[in-house]
């Protein structure tokens, strides 16, 4: 990775998120820009960790999985309970979201029939 440092506007339209968004993430601690005085900047590990917090919330996953989850690195430098724990991530959030689509289907379906009996009673 390169040694490139974002300020705050480069960084909100480098991810396209609102200011008020990135201050939440550093907030929360997912983020922590350098400072110089009163000017943000981010370099590639900020830069990684906003992609990765962009990806998971893509997912479902909650805020504070993903500041647990970045966490381990600074815990496990070889990344084996990190992959471990993604995993189990991920195998929790596909079922969770296979479900939903289960529940989505059966609510389509159930619009589309009543959509269906409503058009054949307008026909004489």
């Amino acid at each position: 990775m390169n040694d490139e440092r974002l300020d705050f506007k480069a960084m909100c339209a480098r991810f396209d998120v609102t200011p008020r968004t990135l201050r939440h993430y550093e907030y929360i601690e997912l983020l922590a820009p350098e400072r110089e005085g009163r000017a943000r900047f981010y370099g590639p590990r900020e830069v990684a960790r906003m992609t990765l917090i962009l990806r998971g919330r893509r997912f479902g996953f909650a805020l504070e999985e993903i500041r647990q989850w970045l966490e381990m690195y600074d815990a496990d430098p070889e990344g084996r309970l990190q992959q471990q724990v993604w995993i189990d991530m991920a195998d929790r959030q596909l079922d969770e979201l296979k479900a939903r689509r289960v529940e989505l289907d059966e609510v389509i379906d159930e619009l589309q029939n009543l959509r269906n009996v409503v058009w054949n009673a307008q026909d004489p």
